[in-house]
């Protein structure tokens, strides 16, 4: 029998269903998500909280004119439900499928493209200035949660739409949980804006008495309104939005759809921009979501009447190595520190906030201040170690190039998830590091080939007395080589295995595709030399000077895009020097990289070892006849 959500096709469609079926609708909405992600894997808890959010939204709304901005956007799954893409759910983050974010390419109702934090209130404000600009009329909307609020970009937009004064709406969804316990000022403000019920109490009980007063209540609340400024300053919390001149609604219940969608029409007719404090419970209707919140925040496929993981129990991975090692090294020494925007789990942090909670600090949502953070730190004495993803690092540029290699600080950079990472797609692909890093002058960038080699790389980053950055991959650390550890001296490359013709020089993870493609081309009874990089910068140019008196190709390997890369680097080196050989660079041309499986992404970008043995073996055979014609020319 047909459902409430079967009446779904496209964007729209929920205006032409009856109240009576919201409720029945909302359920099929969870219903559906449960059962597509518990087979495709994806971010569950964060949307099963914002379902009667999104439909009050899309009840509100008119789509595609109006323009609906999802802060981060992993939950804008019932967005995409209600637009008509029920379908793409059995291709969700998957090669080729449905993103698991907002794309404006992938339908005209995804207003923005989003992935990182705390941005939409920025967007969304330049879409209502640009349609003041243009004489529209159409409604913005951005959708931010409690988490995304601390971090300084959102206060920046604030400050500016106060000033603005243009319409928007921003739904401030506070479920209390962003993808780690939410810290500092804004959690604490908020957990009274929650709580504290004295203001609203008070108001509607003073207004229902004054209201029955014959000939006089009409009056009398009139000048109550023009004095509900003194009100609300004696009653509610901060009133830091209204201080800022925002105007402030709520905090209302995001459970109930006829609630949201009557005070959105009110915020509507308010003049500027209006903040809506909206409570919703993340992971709800489903109890294990709801227990364990950070659990299901991003999951791998599971079953659903127990909520346990699909996925076999791998080996341990780059985060766990680096946390471990790093515990190990603060026990004797008391100088380091470990810093981390919002992210104690997914950087490995969280067991050194239990071991040193007086040394840890999450800041949360604050990617340029902890890096400022740090250098102050670092100034002032301590080894401060600076934990985040690859592609949330970039955020902080300015502050690592001006706040702390300015000052040569010894900051310990750890970009976990670098190089490809996978279903999260373009937004969180680890690419870019390498080239927004070796510009910077006094910064190390490291990178380890296994397990043992992050270790060796932390405890020497951290008596370097520079700063320093060390990339690694997401998932299972490489447990190969283990036989091959020369010592750490820096700007030295690790020679693994040292032959002629052909020289690979394979960065971090691309050191165990190296290896398989070294045998490839050993089958075809070719010399090679493979290179364990190491020091991204500063190059080792007297290895290179000294492999090009026997090798006539160099092979470079990274996971970072080609402009600015290590490949590039080593381009211009032969180039300055007249080195006499060629080059092949493996690496990611000038491109976004879509979401897919690792091991799919790298065979599409001709990373797999299969396809790089290919490339190298044709273009040995083309040195080859040339080197031979030259020979033939030449007489010997």
């Amino acid at each position: 029998m047909p459902g409430v959500l079967d009446k779904i096709e496209k964007a729209n469609d929920i205006k032409n269903i009856s109240p009576e079926e919201y409720g029945e609708l909302a359920q099929e909405i969870r219903d559906f998500l449960l059962e597509k992600v518990s087979i495709t894997g994806g971010h569950l808890a964060s949307n099963l909280g914002v379902v009667e959010l999104t439909m009050a939204l899309h009840l509100f709304m008119d789509f595609p004119q109006d323009q609906l901005v999802w802060d981060v956007g992993h939950q804008a799954y019932i967005h995409k439900i209600l637009t008509g893409r029920k379908e793409g759910f059995d291709t969700l983050r998957q090669l080729d499928g449905m993103s698991g974010f907002p794309k404006c390419k992938e339908h005209d109702a995804d207003a923005f493209n989003t992935g990182h934090s705390s941005t939409s209130i920025s967007a969304a404000l330049g879409m209502a200035r640009a349609r003041d600009l243009q004489g529209q009329h159409n409604k913005v909307v951005a959708v931010i949660g409690d988490g995304a609020l601390s971090g300084g970009m959102a206060f920046e937009a604030l400050n500016n739409a106060a000033r603005l004064r243009t319409n928007m709406i921003v739904i401030l969804n506070d479920n209390n949980m962003s993808i780690s316990e939410n810290v500092g000022g804004m959690a604490s403000y908020l957990g009274k804006l929650r709580t504290d019920t004295r203001y609203q109490n008070l108001k509607s009980n003073v207004e229902n008495v004054v209201r029955k007063m014959p000939q006089i209540g009409d009056a009398l609340m009139g000048t109550m309104r023009r004095s509900k400024e003194t009100l609300k300053r004696l009653m509610v919390p901060g009133m830091l939005f209204e201080d800022m001149g925002i105007t402030y609604l709520g905090p209302i219940d995001g459970h109930n759809i006829d609630g949201m969608l009557a005070m959105l029409k009110h915020a509507r007719t308010v003049k500027g921009t209006v903040i809506l404090h909206v409570i919703t419970k993340k992971g709800k209707g489903y109890r294990y979501a709801e227990k364990f919140p950070s659990r299901f925040h991003g999951v791998n496929p599971f079953d659903l009447e127990t909520g346990r993981s699909k996925s076999k129990k791998v080996a341990e991975n780059y985060t766990d190595v680096f946390s471990k090692k790093l515990i190990a090294l603060a026990k004797d020494n008391k100088k380091i520190t470990a810093i981390t925007a919002a992210m104690p789990s997914g950087t490995g942090l969280q067991a050194f906030k239990e071991a040193y909670p007086k040394r840890f600090m999450d800041v949360g949502i604050a990617e340029e201040h902890a890096v400022t953070y740090a250098a102050g730190m670092a100034k002032a004495g301590m080894i401060p170690v600076v934990a985040i993803y690859s592609t949330f690092m970039q955020r902080a540029y300015d502050q690592i190039l001006h706040d702390v290699c300015l000052g040569n600080f010894p900051v310990v950079f750890i970009l976990d998830r670098a190089g490809i990472v996978g279903s999260d797609g373009e937004t969180h692909q680890g690419i870019f590091d390498l080239s927004f890093l070796s510009n910077i002058p006094n910064l190390v960038i490291l990178a380890p080939k296994n397990d043992r080699e992050l270790e060796e790389m932390l405890e020497y980053a951290i008596h370097l007395g520079k700063p320093v950055a060390i990339r690694f991959p997401r998932g299972t650390a490489y447990t190969g080589l283990q036989e091959q550890q020369a010592p750490l001296e820096l700007g030295k490359s690790e020679v693994l295995q040292r032959e002629k013709d052909i020289a690979i020089l394979a960065v971090g993870s691309m050191v165990k595709h190296a290896e398989k493609v070294v045998d490839l081309l050993r089958e075809d009874g070719l010399s090679v030399t493979l290179v364990n990089v190491r020091f991204v910068k500063p190059l080792d140019r007297a290895l290179l000077k000294d492999l090009a008196k026997d090798h006539t190709l160099f092979v470079t390997m990274e996971e970072n895009v080609e402009q600015g890369g290590f490949g590039q680097a080593i381009s211009s080196y032969i180039e300055e020097v007249q080195l006499p050989v060629r080059q092949v660079n493996f690496s990611i041309k000038d491109q976004f990289v879509e979401h897919g499986k690792v091991y799919e992404l790298y065979k599409r970008l001709g990373l797999d070892p299969q396809s790089m043995y290919g490339k190298i073996k044709a273009t040995w055979e083309v040195c080859s006849q040339a080197e031979k014609f030259s020979d033939d020319i030449s007489g010997k």
